[in-house]
């Protein structure tokens, strides 16, 4: 791979250091203007200012015009629902008729309706669909995502969604961490057994994941009418005794108690958190548990309660922004657009959001020490926004505004 100068830009634009806590931190970026990047191996030479770049370059070096547009780290989306097939909109116009999302999956609809269409398809069907969607996020300017199974909640179907994650990363340009969500429903044949589910998870699929190695992390939807706190204690102990990480959803539709329970056993992260109080944004804190918001799903469901950002950050909390990339309550998977609702609707500058989607994301999948900012020496992943200055792509809600994808260093996306 030759060495790169990627150079004529408005700005480059990123956080740096650890996980970057409360306001001052999350706001305090590097903003370089007419600064430049210099890729050599797939990695993070130099970057800084272009007069300070180009004397370091030799005659071999590929030159790189950004056409003016603003450099930002690779976008790191901390938790998506990217494998499953078929969508739902007959549902989302029943939730605008007045139908909730509870009374939408009571009959049958929600997630147990999309867990009988991925079963419907086939493994090759599937990983199709995932490759078309990787290039989808490259497309938006993410380069790594957290990617959940949960569409299967059978052991065979389970497997065969992890198989289709980590083909998704091994065989697409855009990094996926695997997590797995079995305990993502109660499936139409437990309906009235959900104790039985909940043991074949624990005895079955549990050590089936883990011996396989198909997924580090562990993560389930801690609900009262789906798996309540205790339930998910037990859950999530068995899969911490076979060394998985957690990663948990939490206080999304109800305060249950899931964030405490996430606080309590270490979890990397709890997850929605729209129903947390102050209790709970203490627990996290004293744990150091990642919030990770899905403003997204809060917009999509047409609900008006969102996570109260701006007391986590105040706290000092890591706060994290994600875009729940899933079939029923958020079909998009554009961390721009979750950067804009998390702007305006949960009041977060636009500093804080690109944080919070980039190394504050990173950190809460252990990643921090080689993606989520450009610094010197980390993994060469950034995309170029046509843009002049990193507050518009916030600012330009819902517009398509990435120019280039760099994945290691090297083009994954460019828009003709």
């Amino acid at each position: 791979m030759p060495e790169q100068l990627w150079m004529n830009t408005a700005q480059v634009v990123t956080p740096t250091g650890g996980p970057a806590c409360g306001a001052v931190a999350m706001n305090r970026l590097t903003v370089i203007p007419d600064g430049a990047v210099l890729v050599r191996d797939g990695v993070l030479a130099a970057v800084g200012l272009r007069s300070e770049l180009e004397p370091l370059i030799s005659p071999e070096t590929e030159v790189v015009d950004c056409g003016g547009g603003v450099i930002l780290p690779g976008l790191v989306d901390a938790h998506t629902h990217p494998v499953f097939s078929g969508t739902r909109e007959d549902e989302y116009e029943q939730r605008i008729l007045g139908k909730t999302y509870k009374e939408i999956s009571a009959a049958g609809g929600g997630i147990r309706r999309s867990v009988r269409l991925t079963r419907s398809a086939a493994e090759e069907q599937l990983f199709a669909l995932a490759q078309a969607r990787s290039r989808m996020f490259l497309e938006h300017g993410t380069t790594t995502i957290e990617g959940k199974s949960g569409y299967g909640l059978s052991l065979a179907e389970e497997l065969k969604l992890l198989r289709v994650l980590n083909r998704m990363g091994q065989e697409t340009p855009l990094e996926v961490i695997p997590t797995f969500l079995g305990a993502h429903e109660i499936p139409d044949e437990y309906r009235e057994a959900p104790e039985a589910y909940l043991r074949i998870l624990i005895e079955d699929m549990l050590p089936q994941v883990a011996e396989l190695k198909l997924a580090a992390n562990c993560d389930i939807f801690c609900e009262p009418h789906v798996f309540p706190a205790e339930t998910a204690r037990t859950y999530l102990k068995a899969a911490q005794a076979l060394g998985f990480r957690l990663r948990v959803h939490v206080e999304q539709l109800t305060r249950s108690g899931g964030a405490v329970l996430a606080a309590e056993l270490g979890a990397d992260s709890a997850d929605h958190l729209e129903q947390a109080e102050e209790e709970d944004l203490l627990a996290l804190k004293s744990a150091g548990v990642f919030p990770v918001l899905l403003p997204g799903s809060v917009f999509h469901l047409g609900l008006k309660k969102y996570p109260p950002a701006r007391r986590m950050i105040e706290l000092e909390l890591p706060v994290v922004v994600a875009s729940d990339f899933n079939p029923g309550s958020s079909p998009s998977l554009s961390l721009p657009l979750a950067m804009s609702l998390a702007c305006t609707q949960m009041r977060m500058t636009p500093a804080e959001a690109l944080t919070a989607c980039t190394l504050n994301a990173a950190h809460s999948l252990r990643l921090g020490d080689r993606i989520g900012s450009l610094e010197v020496g980390k993994q060469a992943d950034f995309a170029i926004f046509a843009v002049s200055d990193y507050r518009q792509i916030p600012y330009f809600f819902g517009v398509h505004l990435v120019r280039q994808t760099i994945k290691r260093g090297r083009l994954v996306f460019r828009k003709d």
